[in-house]
């Protein structure tokens, strides 16, 4: 375990010291008759508390006061997270997801009782009255609808709405944590983003240095690549994949050949196509005939190990984020005179440099291949060349994976200079919803643009956004703001 004050991230410690006692593709559908509106309008009322009825009752009658109506959710599964509502004369609190319809039986028309996504969700909040029977939906969900409510509020419009503003751009009240650090100068609030984004660093360190421990240097530094590389819906089978295939056996195995590598992972990941497409053209059935003449060679000693098609996630994916490019990129990366390795052990002048280099070399991995040229075995070859690793993805390997493995094995030393600098990441949900509950709608988003201060986001929303008990402004943070300026 590392000492507190790290040497790497000194300034780590008054983030630490303020948050030590904490705990801790959506698609509208049709519009009915007689609803000329569509879900995002009751998505938006939800979310925003200057619209929504202060009092809202179940369909079995138990009244329901939202204290926090949820995180958007502009990915696949329910409509709101993390939401936390009181109910009942004795304010039971609940705690879980939300799902907005129109009509309650669209719940059954979406196909969401069969689907474990919504497994957490505690309330479906539609416009029309009506009742699902239990065994449609997890147990205790509260059914609760919006018509009655609404009708009864004298100014309310849904054309009034302004659908463009959400999820971030609308707040009807400012949250505590966002009142207090308004009274901030620019510099202090700059202040926190850079403590509570080294303090992310060095408990990422401080977690690194456990898994050198027991894995060795180079195995710990290539199972956490990986799971970059799987990015957030791969993350689970690219990590199995490194631990199945270790970076030893790796390299032993393919001779230290980048083009073997492939094959290997490719092979022991089950993504090694089987059967011939009539889609490919002349260079692609090459290449895949290169990869079979190397895995042959291999694959019954794999047999029993070989991660199954159905652990990874191929669908609904941008091309450039399929696990048959990136794992181009991990060959390239680890395998090969080049490797990560040697290029991390090669002296630098400083680590500006260092990091840099990095960044051109992550970007330029694999730029040679097949899947520079390629988003996938069946579509044509481009016109000009595409990075296995876009920049985005490079600067969240760097600032995620590279920089805490340095720290842990003390390859590199880091100052508050140089940590200043860190490259920005593509900004995420999280990074917005955090930015606009501390700083309100019309922050400056050039408050965060650096890699640090985004870590400091991220930190902050697992430290108190994600880990409010009773909902935003109910945390400890406000308090602890209003007693200490970093």
């Amino acid at each position: 375990m590392l000492a507190y004050n790290s040497a790497h991230f000194p300034r780590s410690g008054p983030y630490h010291a303020l948050s030590y006692s904490a705990p801790s593709c959506v698609r509208d559908t049709d519009r009915p008759l007689s609803f000329p509106w569509t879900e995002r309008h009751l998505r938006c009322v939800w979310s925003d508390f200057l619209h929504k009825p202060l009092s809202l009752t179940s369909m079995d009658g138990r009244s329901v006061y939202v204290v926090n109506p949820g995180r958007w959710n502009l990915e696949a599964g329910p409509d709101f997270l993390d939401a936390i509502l009181k109910t009942g004369p004795d304010e039971f609190i609940m705690r879980g997801d939300i799902e907005i319809h129109i009509r309650p039986i669209d719940w059954r028309h979406h196909g969401h009782a069969a689907d474990p996504r919504y497994s957490n969700v505690i309330a479906h909040i539609t416009y029309f009255d009506g009742v699902l029977p239990a065994s449609d939906m997890p147990s205790s969900v509260l059914q609760i609808p919006l018509r009655g409510p609404l009708n009864a509020l004298p100014a309310f419009s849904f054309d009034g709405l302004d659908l463009l503003a959400y999820p971030c751009g609308a707040l009807s009240s400012l949250p505590p944590c966002a009142t207090i650090l308004k009274t901030w100068t620019p510099e202090q609030r700059g202040h926190l983003l850079d403590s509570a984004g080294e303090e992310r660093m060095r408990l990422k360190t401080e977690r690194l240095t456990k898994s050198v421990i027991e894995k060795g240097r180079d195995q710990a530094l290539y199972e956490e690549f990986m799971c970059a590389l799987g990015y957030k819906h791969n993350r689970r089978p690219f990590a199995q994949l490194a631990q199945t295939l270790p970076l030893a056996r790796l390299r032993q195995d393919s001779d230290n050949v980048p083009l073997q590598a492939y094959s290997l992972l490719l092979g022991v990941a089950g993504l090694l196509p089987t059967k011939s497409n009539p889609l490919w053209d002349t260079e692609t059935r090459i290449f895949i005939r290169e990869l079979w003449d190397i895995w042959w060679k291999h694959q019954s000693m794999w047999h029993d190990n070989i991660v199954t098609l159905g652990a990874w996630t191929l669908s609904n994916l941008r091309p450039a984020n399929h696990p048959l490019r990136r794992l181009m990129a991990a060959a390239h990366i680890f395998t090969g005179e080049n490797a990560l390795l040697t290029r991390i052990s090669t002296p630098q002048k400083s680590s500006l440099i260092l990091w840099n280099s990095l960044l051109r070399d992550l970007q330029s991995a694999g730029e040679h291949s097949y899947w520079a040229w390629r988003g996938s075995f069946s579509k044509p070859r481009h016109c000009s060349p595409e990075a296995l690793i876009g920049p985005g993805r490079a600067a969240s390997i760097l600032n995620n994976v590279l920089i805490p493995w340095l720290a842990a094995t003390n390859s590199s030393p880091t100052d508050s200079l140089l940590l200043a600098v860190l490259p920005s990441e593509d900004e995420n949900r999280l990074i917005k919803h955090t930015a606009h509950a501390l700083f309100g709608h019309d922050h400056t988003p050039a408050l965060y643009h650096s890699g640090l201060r985004q870590q400091g986001l991220l930190q902050i929303f697992h430290d108190f956004c994600l880990n409010s008990r009773n909902g935003c402004g109910a945390c400890h943070l406000p308090n602890a703001l209003a007693h200490q300026k970093i």
